[in-house]
């Protein structure tokens, strides 16, 4: 399978368009956006924890 050149995405955005239409673009979109920071944020806290973890390991196993 080929990459998606400009027509193609050109197609994929007007039937995004005529589905959704403009206003709820802009909802998606925002949405979206929150959805990605919150993925984010977890991450970082699970990485967090297990750094916390290893360090109590640590001092145990000392």
């Amino acid at each position: 399978m080929g990459s998606l050149g400009t027509p193609e995405l050109l197609i994929v955005l007007a039937v995004v368009l005529l589905v959704f239409g403009v206003g709820r673009i802009g909802k998606l979109g925002s949405e979206l956006g929150k959805g990605v920071s919150a993925f984010r944020k977890g991450i970082k806290e699970g990485q967090a924890e297990e750094t916390a973890e290893k360090a109590d390991d640590n001092i145990l196993n000392e």
